[in-house]
């Protein structure tokens, strides 16, 4: 097994996801490991990497649009009073080693560089789990310190003046069909009653699939959600929603989120039940 290759996660021995470590991207997308494809346990593809729409969307990754006014999430930047601007501004995520490799997670150690300088590191933890003949969990966990002698401010469009996109965080791009996906939580139906909001979980439905997320500890839950069904469909947690998070030297940022990936479409009470079986107390 060498560094350079993909690993495949496997689930009850099928293949679900492919982990591109080293992607060879245009600077303009901000470069970064990812996940794709990512699958039903029938096979079918839950993910999107480099759509029409939204080129720097690279299926299932950690983006920031934000980081000391670095790009990490890739195409144009958000200036205030002034709207998407093309900037010479991005920064690139570069796989450093694994840690633990199995078949079905490994550990990843990666740094985050812009303009020459390494700003974070990150562990980066990702693991695949069986619940069901037709439902399978992605576990993913990733941790940024901050390795620079100064405060490093992580911040999202939305803090930059523009309402309502707060993106930047985990984010999945998910799969484009002929109809939008349906989009729920426990207690709210539609975008535009689920995004910019928090819940335990939200739910993503297509013609043949859901995917529902879930945050893993507090922290996380304390974060809203980015939601976009009409648009594209995407779903992430916003790290930086009202106001910019400051790193301080040294300091680590924690986040965790859960996603079930499901045959079928699930309703409210078939994704809670497997929302309940995938996340550890």
């Amino acid at each position: 097994m060498t560094g350079n290759d993909s690993p495949v996660l496997r689930v009850a021995g099928r293949p679900v996801a492919r982990y591109v470590t080293r992607p060879e991207l245009p600077y303009r997308l901000s470069p970064r490991p990812y996940l794709h494809p990512v699958t039903t346990l029938a096979g079918t593809a839950v993910t999107e990497f480099s759509p029409a729409d939204h080129l720097h969307h690279l299926g299932v990754g950690v983006a920031v649009p934000d980081v000391e006014g670095h790009n990490f999430w890739g195409g144009r930047t958000y200036v205030r009073d002034k709207g998407p601007t093309e900037l010479d501004n991005h920064g690139t995520q570069r796989h450093t080693a694994f840690q633990l490799r199995d078949p079905d997670g490994f550990v990843e150690e990666l740094r985050w560089v812009a303009a020459g300088t390494e700003l974070l590191r990150e562990r980066r933890t990702v693991a695949a789990t069986e619940l069901t003949a037709t439902a399978w969990a992605l576990d993913f966990t990733f941790s940024l310190t901050n390795v620079t002698p100064d405060p490093l401010s992580l911040g999202s469009p939305a803090t930059n003046g523009r309402p309502g996109a707060a993106y930047g965080g985990f984010f999945w791009r998910a799969r484009k069909e002929s109809a939008a996906p349906s989009v729920f939580t426990a207690d709210r139906e539609g975008e535009r009653e689920v995004h910019g909001r928090g819940a335990d979980w939200l739910a993503l439905t297509g013609e043949t699939w859901s995917l529902v997320f879930a945050g893993a500890t507090a922290g996380t839950r304390r974060d809203p959600w980015f939601v976009r069904t009409e648009e594209y469909p995407g779903v992430g947690s916003s790290l930086a929603h009202d106001d910019r998070v400051t790193v301080a030297p040294r300091d680590t940022l924690v986040r965790r989120i859960v996603t079930v990936v499901a045959d079928g479409r699930l309703d409210t009470d078939g994704a809670a039940a497997l929302v309940r079986k995938a996340v550890s107390p």
